[in-house]
């Protein structure tokens, strides 16, 4: 019993025993908080007057292009994701002349494929208090803050959420509740709101999908969430308001030297390549910034090819499930999983987010999540809900997999043990590298990037002392949490799309709500929604191209969020997205095809698609001799000439005999769900597959089946009196 309490207590952060040692921590990091704190007060007028600075329209990717190959910058920024928008920001606001190019699109990478949390840390609080360890300590502190004060600065896009952990020990209680106690109290006045200990029936009052065998209570605190893709955009389209030039989609062939009065080879820019027409241009900057993540020593090694690789990536998958797995409000920690990993199970976007998982893996463009990965999140999501829940593995709606740049440490080889935290460096010919961290505290890296890049190369900034502690992103200047209600009034847009639109774009959904079509009803007037499920609407492609989405992958994962909450629900409004970018570019058919099967290929390799097929064809068919028979009967009914299999023409003629005329494009994405031949139709055995794969819940529900299973009825009914043993 004891080696047990042991184990537990060291799970979760603030342990009896570590409460003085925190105690003595956070006395030695006073003197640090204060100084910290007359900074601030520095600051305040200056990024006052960055807030208050008028809007400029945003430069089109063309325009941003030609300012790359024909201007010299102070500092050029390479990787156009959190930390890279955010030194990006920090540059030009400090007054430096800022460009920044990212290979892929903004957020393509891991910052899109977090668990969406602005979080300080709690495992890591843990592993201060254990060890004793100022560093951790400050890390847990910095994030506290950069929590608190990215809440501030994007209010649109970010907002508490409460988190349980369930007890099922009654002397954990108190344990449980000091560690979160400690939470709160090294967050201080940053503090969003108290963390609290509620009964077994208040806990499932909560989070009615709880297991309540051996259930004592819970604790519940508070972190942030966000849409983290956006949040990251919005980063980088504040910069280019200050200022700076940005471009996706442009990939660093080569970096530039040249010699100093000295003699000594010094970095000067850098080949890039646009990846949209393939022009090759030259970048001149007289610092260079690696913001790459999982990339970054691809690029120390441009600079220096014997470079020591300092980057040790760890690959963390999520999977997305139906909304009626957790509360709309609260979220859920489970800190003990079968191998010491922690499970998030968060609400977010309508859905249902779990993981992450922790994995040394390979630096990859296209990371994709794994049937073993997937099944031991949904194991971890079982041992938590109650047996009326039914977990299956067909109610996996999208599962990606992210790759964490985490900063190796020598000494350890488990990715687990690897902290957050991050290093800057500078290479001989002035190469500034910022790796590792996390999401929430980009901003402070950002910073402290800045600061290295401006003594290393000998910038002049306007302000020395970074100015982004308080400064409001795109869309936060004049949001309010009642904005929606003007974009109904004034626009006629449904409340669900106006809300989706305010907390999105936040002010800026007046620009995106004036582009919506009409929708030819009373109600609404404006916003055609590109899927039914989801408050997407046209409007919003277009103004992804104003926002520099350059292809369909780009609006589907990260402008819209559609590939993270439903592959399914992607791969259907993503012709009608097609259409609407080739009316924005003015594609070809050609290219048009090119998009939408570059789209289909993401959806399937990192999406998770492809991976759910698999699971699917593995499913052994233990079918009973009268469900056979059954469908049987239900096969035939819709293969009326017995050709031995099921056409397009066959659904449309079973459809058509019901008065329902059903568009082509949603007759192929009916037959796909089951086609795993992809030969454009169905046999027998495909059709016995899917329905095997229904009985044992790895698919949740099909059109296809339930068209069959109508059709066999209406053949029932159609039974002559003749053929019924009647007449006259």
């Amino acid at each position: 019993m004891a080696g047990t309490r042991t184990r537990t207590m060291a799970r979760i952060v603030g342990l009896g025993a570590g409460i003085v040692g925190v105690g003595a921590l956070a006395a030695s990091y006073i003197y640090d908080d204060d100084q910290h704190t007359k900074r601030q007060f520095i600051r305040v007028a200056a990024a006052e007057n960055l807030n208050n600075r008028p809007t400029k329209p945003l430069p089109t990717r063309e325009q941003q292009l030609k300012s790359l190959s024909s201007e010299s910058f102070d500092v050029l920024i390479i990787g156009g994701g959190a930390t890279g928008a955010g030194c990006a920001l920090d540059s030009v606001s400090r007054g430096l002349k800022t460009a920044l190019v990212e290979m892929e699109d903004f957020s393509s990478g891991t910052s899109s494929r977090s668990t969406k949390l602005i979080h300080g840390g709690v495992r890591y609080l843990q592993k201060a208090i254990l060890g004793l360890d100022i560093e951790q300590y400050r890390m847990v502190k910095e994030a506290l803050h950069e929590r608190a004060n990215l809440l501030d600065i994007a209010p649109h896009l970010s907002y508490p959420l409460p988190i349980m952990l369930p007890v099922y020990k009654w002397w954990q209680l108190p344990y449980f509740w000091a560690g979160i106690k400690m939470y709160d109290l090294v967050a201080g006045s940053k503090c969003l709101k108290s963390s609290y200990a509620i009964s077994k029936e208040r806990a499932l009052e909560l989070f009615p999908m709880l297991k309540k065998d051996k259930l004592v209570g819970a604790i519940v605190y508070y972190d942030g969430q966000h849409n983290d893709a956006r949040m990251n955009l919005s980063i980088a389209l504040t910069a280019t308001r200050l200022g700076a030039t940005i471009a996706n989609h442009a990939r660093v062939l080569s970096l530039m030297k040249e010699e100093d009065e000295n003699g000594k080879e010094k970095l000067c820019g850098a080949r890039v390549r646009d990846e949209v027409t393939g022009k090759e241009i030259t970048v001149k900057a007289k610092c260079i910034v690696n913001a790459t993540g999982p990339f970054t020593d691809s690029v120390r090694k441009m600079d220096n090819q014997v470079s020591k690789e300092i980057c040790a990536p760890s690959l963390g998958v999520h999977i997305t499930l139906p909304d009626y797995y957790s509360p709309e409000q609260m979220g859920l920690l489970d800190p003990n999983t079968s191998d010491g990993r922690v499970i998030f199970f968060l609400p977010w976007e309508g859905r249902t987010i779990a993981g992450t998982t922790d994995t040394p893996c390979d630096v990859s463009h296209s990371p994709a999540p794994t049937e073993d990965d997937i099944q031991f999140i949904l194991r971890e999501v079982r041992n938590y809900l109650n047996p009326d829940v039914e977990v299956r593995r067909g109610d996996v709606l999208s599962a990606w997999a992210g790759i964490r740049p985490l900063v190796q440490d020598p000494n350890k080889t488990d990715t687990q043990s690897i902290a957050r935290n991050h290093i800057v460096h500078v290479s001989e010919n002035g190469l500034v590298t910022i790796a590792g961290g996390k999401w929430t505290t980009y901003r402070s890296m950002a910073s402290e990037a800045i600061d290295t890049a401006i003594k290393a190369c000998n910038l002049s900034p306007a302000h020395q002392e970074s100015q982004t502690d308080g400064l409001l992103l795109e869309g936060a200047h004049k949001w309010t949490p009642t904005m929606y209600i003007r974009l109904v009034q004034d626009f006629g847009l449904e409340s669900e799309v106006a809300k989706h639109l305010a907390h999105t774009y936040g002010d800026r959904a007046f620009s995106v709500a004036k582009l919506a079509s009409l929708t030819g009803k009373r109600w609404p007037i404006v916003g055609r929604r590109l899927h039914s499920e989801f408050p997407y609407i046209d409007a919003e492609v277009r103004y992804a191209c104003r926002e520099y989405a350059a292809t369909a992958v780009d609006v589907i994962g990260r402008r819209l969020r559609l590939a993270f909450l439903n592959t399914q629900a992607a791969g259907e409004a993503l012709p009608t997205v097609v259409n609407i970018m080739a009316e924005e570019y003015k594609w070809s058919e050609a290219e048009k095809k090119r998009q939408l099967e570059a789209a289909i290929k993401y959806l399937q390799q990192e999406m998770g698609q492809n991976v759910n097929r698999a699971s699917r064809e593995k499913i052994p068919i233990n079918l009973s001799k009268s469900e056979i028979s059954e469908y049987v009967k239900r096969f035939n009914s819709l293969d009326t000439d017995k050709k031995g299999y099921i056409s397009l023409n066959d659904l449309r003629a079973s459809l058509k005999a019901r008065g329902q005329d059903v568009p082509g494009d949603t007759l192929h994405e009916i037959l796909n769900e089951i086609d795993l031949n992809l030969n454009g139709q169905v046999e027998f055995d495909e059709y016995l597959q899917m329905m095997a794969a229904i009985k044992v819940g790895s698919i949740s529900h099909s059109r296809f089946a339930q068209l069959a299973e109508m059709a066999e009825e209406d053949q029932r009914k159609k039974i002559t009196v003749d053929r019924s043993g009647g007449g006259l």
